[in-house]
């Protein structure tokens, strides 16, 4: 609890004995004499009005000044110098006592919220210890830090920029950023990124981004800007006091005016007309609802989910086809070479060799894997390290590159018959799910020669099994998946996790263009959302109603791109995160509808001078603090999925 709240917890309870106690005393009859001087009684309930309604008067006093009056302040302030005016002491000071509980109320519960939020906000790191070419080490600001400079992070210090660690082992705590309690495990060849703290080992690291480009600071913007972007119910909230709060005050003084005209009881219709006004005051829909999305974003937080506004909450709940990524998404992208078949009169080893020098310039992953191959296989040939003269990447079908003279094709079956070359009796693997990669040799412009196929394979995620059916039963109509590899593999994938449909051999813009189609297929008044990690993904993610990129793996297009990161890529986070989604719709509604409810009830029983001033206080505060209960229901939602 926050110093300020403290505070204020120790004013209002200083004004809740002397207030309990004057009543006490007046019902009791033990100081009749004092008590029934309505000069004496009116200073002595001034006195705990004061303790706790001085702020309130104060708002309230400055909002006429400026030509803002019409807010809770105002209302609570006539209101209850109304019920002064009438006689109504004890009311009046109550309606001022029970409304500050109730912001108390609302301030610790936004507090609350905000303590998922803030953990992520005291991530940033506050120095990095920067070692020279010499060993001595300095201490600087992270704002300092240049790409390919060597750190030192000690035990139990933030990590201040992403980061490979190049010595040292130790355990790093991802909590505050991925919502994982289990420690990562990093030695020679890590990656690590910013704001993650280190354990008990020290490590010599060098960083691979400046700090204005590494993941803490990008996490932090993202944070800063979450409450900008309001849910539709939100923003109906807003309009909806700023027309309500008027209309109030202008029936409350008709209520006032108009049958004190006709009957002449000026108190009582005054008196009935601040009832009405404590009544009306929008407190628990403009404090609880904006706190219900508030508690989700936190939630979502602590959950290792940023969502970066509460608009995207009300989408997630209203979510009915999610659209995928393959490779690094549902797969694990860790591609590794699982056959190598040459053609008829070509050595085993010819082969590797030619596709792993042709893809020397290429960082792809199944570059890499044939690379791995190579130096498994031939440890020799693999260090010479051979760069092809030129190299041209077709789209969509692989790559063409000379090397030692030769002209190398390397790619799918496009690239191939583009180029004329003959693919007849090619073997075939097992593995439906490989993925085929052909090599060919150019050797004029009508001359070609074939030396084999290596198959490439990737592996389905483990989590992804689950995800399927999880969605299914968190309201998902239809899981689709794009990708760029060829329909055999997809179509394996698909199948192993179940996935209603698959679109395979598509192109960057071909999945812009699919997902486009598969908008126009969405019931009104749902939503669709697309999972994706790569630099490729960025335009889909933003074409998407909600965009979600994978924090951890994901590149840094996609994740600026996205609405919702999942830092530690675990797929059934977005299960997850779609619960939370379903919990703060719903809490929101049950807020608005029971706040409406009781208000409009007492309202007619106020007019009807049924119900008195402790009846409006209940309608007020007493409903405030029950909505602002219920909303913080939100912040106890963990992992169960």
């Amino acid at each position: 609890m926050s110093p300020k709240l403290k505070s204020e917890m120790k004013k209002i309870a200083v004004a809740l004995v002397i207030f309990f106690a004057l009543m006490i005393v007046e019902k009791s009859g033990a100081a009749a004499p004092v008590m029934e001087n309505r000069l004496i009684n009116l200073i002595l309930y001034l006195i705990p009005y004061l303790i706790v309604g001085y702020p309130v008067l104060r708002k309230a006093f400055l909002g006429i000044r400026n030509r803002q009056l019409f807010d809770e302040s105002f209302l609570m302030t006539l209101a209850s110098l109304g019920a002064f005016v009438t006689g109504q002491n004890e009311e009046a000071a109550a309606v001022m006592l029970f409304y500050q509980v109730g912001e108390w109320f609302q301030s610790y519960a936004v507090g609350r919220s905000r303590e998922s939020i803030t953990e992520l906000m005291n991530i940033a790191p506050e120095f990095a210890n920067l070692e020279h070419e010499d060993g001595s080490v300095e201490t600087i600001d992270p704002d300092d830090v240049e790409e390919g400079n060597i750190l030192v992070i000690r035990p139990g210090e933030k990590i201040p920029v992403d980061s490979v660690v190049i010595s040292g082992e130790s355990m790093i705590n991802t909590a505050a950023l991925t919502g994982e309690s289990v420690p990562r495990s990093a030695r020679p060849g890590t990656e690590v990124i910013s704001g993650c703290i280190n354990g008990e080992g020290l490590l010599r690291v060098r960083a691979q981004k400046d700090f204005e480009d590494s993941t803490v600071t990008k996490i932090l913007e993202m944070v800063e800007t979450a409450s900008e972007k309001k849910s539709h119910t939100e923003n109906f909230i807003t309009r909806f006091a700023r027309y309500y709060t008027p209309i109030v005050v202008c029936a409350a003084l008709a209520l006032a005016i108009i049958p004190s005209l006709i009957t002449g009881k000026w108190l009582t219709w005054i008196y009935r007309a601040c009832t009405f006004l404590v009544i009306s005051c929008p407190c628990a829909l403009v404090i609880s609802v904006p706190l219900a999305f508030f508690g989700g974003i936190g939630a979502a937080s602590k959950n290792g989910m940023l969502v970066k506004g509460s608009n995207y909450l009300e989408l997630l709940d209203r979510l009915d086809t999610i659209v995928s990524d393959k490779t690094g998404t549902l797969t694990e992208g860790c591609f590794r070479v699982t056959e190598v078949i040459p053609a008829e009169g070509v050595d085993r080893m010819e082969l590797l060799r030619c596709a792993a020098y042709a893809e020397g310039l290429s960082t792809h992953p199944i570059a890499v894997s044939i690379h791995e191959e190579l130096e498994r296989m031939d440890p020799e040939a693999a260090a010479k390290g051979i760069v092809p003269e030129d190299t041209d990447n077709v789209s969509g079908q692989g790559l063409i590159s000379k090397v030692d003279g030769r002209t190398i094709l390397v790619g799918n079956e496009k690239l191939l018959k583009s180029h004329s070359v003959p693919l007849t009796e090619i073997p075939t693997s097992g593995n439906e799910a490989a993925t085929v990669c052909y090599v060919a040799e150019l050797i004029s412009e009508k001359e070609s020669r074939f030396l084999g196929t290596i198959y490439i394979s990737d592996k389905v995620k483990e989590n992804a099994l689950r995800f399927v059916p999880a969605m299914k039963r968190a309201g998902v109509r239809k899981i689709v998946m794009l990708t760029g590899d060829r329909s055999s593999v997809a179509d394996a994938v698909a199948k192993e996790l179940g996935i209603d449909e698959t679109y395979s051999e598509l192109l960057p813009q071909d999945k812009v263009a699919r997902v486009e189609e598969l908008l126009r297929e969405v019931p009104e008044g749902k939503s669709l959302a697309f999972i994706g990690d790569g630099i490729n993904d960025a335009p889909v993610l933003t074409r998407a109603d909600i965009g979600i990129a994978m924090g951890s793996m994901g590149s840094d297009a996609a994740i600026e791109a996205a609405d919702v990161v999942i830092m530690d890529d675990d797929l059934m986070r977005i299960p997850q995160v779609t619960k939370i989604a379903h919990g703060t719709l719903s809490i929101s509604k049950e807020n608005i509808v029971f706040a409406l409810a009781v208000k409009i009830l007492i309202l007619i029983l106020g007019a009807l001078g049924i119900a008195n001033m402790w009846a409006a206080v209940f309608a007020d505060v007493g409903v405030a603090v029950l909505c602002i209960l219920n909303s913080m229901r939100l912040i106890t939602i963990k992992k169960t999925i």
